[in-house]
């Protein structure tokens, strides 16, 4: 379970680069040229920004820490997940990166019994 949420932690991240890169690019075009906003609006550009920088660097580093610390790797996984869906929303370009980010972070929590000695319960 701890190499499955490594796996899905890195993928999420990786494709959450994508969508962070996207989503701050559109608040910089709204920042700069008011007038797109007739196309799609944001209320608060400032939470976008940061959880676009923050989600999937928390995916990545969660699913990096899955195998040695999974209790930490899962919170930080599902944390990301849930950043993700609060400044994003659930949509067709982010359901891939909240899936499995929220997946990783379930299946970290579940390795209570580690394949390695230590478990973090």
């Amino acid at each position: 379970m701890r190499n499955a949420a490594l796996t899905l932690g890195i993928i999420a991240g990786l494709i959450g680069m994508i969508v962070g890169l996207v989503s701050f690019g559109w608040t910089e075009v709204l920042a700069n040229r008011p007038e797109a906003a007739q196309f799609f609006s944001v209320d608060n550009p400032q939470f976008i920004r940061a959880v676009a920088i923050l989600g999937p660097i928390l995916a990545i580093a969660g699913g990096a820490m899955a195998k040695v610390r999974a209790l930490w790797g899962g919170i930080a996984l599902i944390v990301s997940a849930a950043l993700m869906y609060s400044a994003f929303g659930f949509n067709v370009a982010t359901m891939f990166p909240i899936a499995m980010a929220g997946l990783g972070g379930v299946l970290a929590l579940a390795a209570g019994k580690p394949d390695e000695p230590k478990a973090h319960f």
